[in-house]
């Protein structure tokens, strides 16, 4: 199979999953409350818990895709959530409910690793940007699609709608997977696998570089959840703009990701990866203060002129942002430990996202301009840091080499990918010809999910809860 024909494969297995996961996830407990007949409350309760005990598959994670491979987790990943999907409509009480969003949760977490460690294997150099890039905006594009999918599906017959939505969930699922079975990857060496049997998540701890880039998302991954969480309570309840308004920001947000993502990752190529991050909290960054400017507008037309505009830098700041972080981040991680990698590292995604709400809400009441402060405040210091981080990563993932052509298969990870540094891959000086601050603009790349993140997030950005998260890392 050609380099193309894995791309197309891995591309068709994500849009397929994401059109399957768009058609359901808007109605997560809509569904439940309609088949158990318990209150939506409790309904959400038990899916937020199963959420949050499901985050123990995270470090399992690693270690499988480390173990077995990435294709075999996010095939493996796939399975599950298809046979819990083809259980729920057979759910119809509280504990059968609990068993089934677990093992939905436990397959949700293990995607954004193992699947960015899968990008690992079946590109390298700039064509890791690029996949990403492609992978976050027919992701997007997905989500949408599926959403409406599913509410034309609903105007016809409810009540057989809900079974069928989600068992052409579980068939999404069953596809994907097989997509994913097919495509062959960049297998390791034995003697790479036994070097670091044993070890684990010790590698992981003693590579400080990679801590640091993990603890730098934290911010930035909670400016990600004000789409979901700050923003529609800020815009109807503080601004006293009407509920509409929020589907058509987030319909600006979604649309820019899906259209603009691919031509502003490629262009992002020829800089350095890092600093497009940092770019990106930046731009965060003015998002959050033009909101809280906002709050001392006096309304009509400059206000929904500013809550656009405002809106519109966020989205720009995640097309800077999102693909890039992913991309730098895979390519920060060392082969021989990439799964555990990338399993931390999605916990700066999985944990803001668990405290967003509670977080994000108690600072909209204490003071509305204050909550986006503070966040400004957080992805400025992100980005400081990530340009002081620059340095103390490996040069392949500051840099994005050119992808070597193929025609026989999965691009082979670069060498660089395999060099350990003395924490376990990530030196903490810049070698000859690293990185350094006298480097010329353009000189450097910028980009290589997170899971959704990331995404993570997603990272990978995808949730077993009841709140619908977008593709965003």
């Amino acid at each position: 199979m050609t380099g193309r024909g894995v791309q197309a494969r891995y591309m068709a297995a994500m849009v397929i999953d994401a059109t399957g996961s768009g058609m359901y996830l808007p109605l997560s407990l809509i569904y439940f409350q309609h088949s158990t007949g318990l209150s939506v409350g409790r309904v959400g309760a038990i899916v937020s818990a199963a959420a949050v005990l499901g985050l123990i598959a995270n470090p399992l994670t690693g270690v499988l895709v480390d173990r077995f491979g990435a294709r075999a987790v996010v095939v493996g990943g796939y399975l599950l959530r298809a046979a819990a999907f083809a259980c729920y409509p057979l759910v119809d009480s509280a504990g059968p409910l609990f068993l089934a969003v677990l093992v939905v949760a436990f397959g949700d977490v293990s995607f954004s690793p193992s699947v960015h460690s899968l990008v690992a294997e079946i590109a390298s150099g700039s064509a890791r940007d690029k996949l990403i890039a492609a992978q976050r905006s027919l992701r997007n594009a997905g989500l949408g699609a599926g959403g409406l999918l599913a509410g034309a599906a609903l105007t016809v017959r409810a009540d057989r709608a809900f079974t069928v939505i989600v068992l052409t969930s579980a068939v999404a699922f069953t596809v994907a997977a097989g997509l994913i079975r097919a495509i062959p990857v960049h297998r390791r060496s034995g003697g790479t696998a036994r070097t670091t049997q044993g070890r684990g998540y010790r590698l992981v701890a003693r590579n400080r570089p990679f801590l640091a880039l993990t603890l730098l998302n934290v911010p930035t991954a909670f400016g990600y959840m004000v789409l979901a969480v700050s923003l529609p309570v800020y815009v109807t309840l503080h601004l006293g703009q009407p509920a509409s308004l929020v589907g058509a920001l987030y319909a600006v947000n979604t649309i820019g990701i899906a259209v603009a993502q691919i031509p502003v990752t490629r262009a992002l190529t020829r800089f350095r990866r890092s600093r497009a991050v940092a770019a990106g909290a930046g731009v965060f960054g003015l998002s959050f203060v033009s909101f809280a400017v906002l709050g001392a507008t006096a309304g009509g037309a400059v206000l929904l002129a500013g809550v656009f505009a405002a809106t519109a830098l966020f989205t720009v700041g995640e097309l800077l942002h999102g693909a890039t972080a992913s991309a730098l981040v895979v390519n920060a991680a060392p082969e021989q430990t990439r799964g555990r990698h990338l399993a931390v590292y999605q916990l700066s995604w999985a944990v803001p996202a668990a405290l967003a709400p509670a977080v994000l809400t108690a600072l909209l009441s204490l003071s509305p301009t204050g909550m986006w402060l503070v966040l400004a405040a957080g992805v400025v210091v992100s980005a400081l840091g990530v340009l002081r981080l620059e340095p103390h990563l490996p040069p392949a993932a500051v840099r994005a080499p050119a992808a070597p052509q193929t025609t026989d298969g999965p691009t082979p990870p670069p060498s660089g990918d395999t060099a350990p540094g003395p924490y376990g891959g990530a030196p903490v000086a810049d070698p000859p010809g690293g990185p350094s601050a006298a480097d010329p603009p353009g000189g450097a790349s910028v980009a290589d999910p997170p899971g959704d993140a990331p995404a993570a997030g997603s990272s990978d950005g995808r949730a077993a809860g009841p709140v619908r998260v977008r593709e965003s890392h």
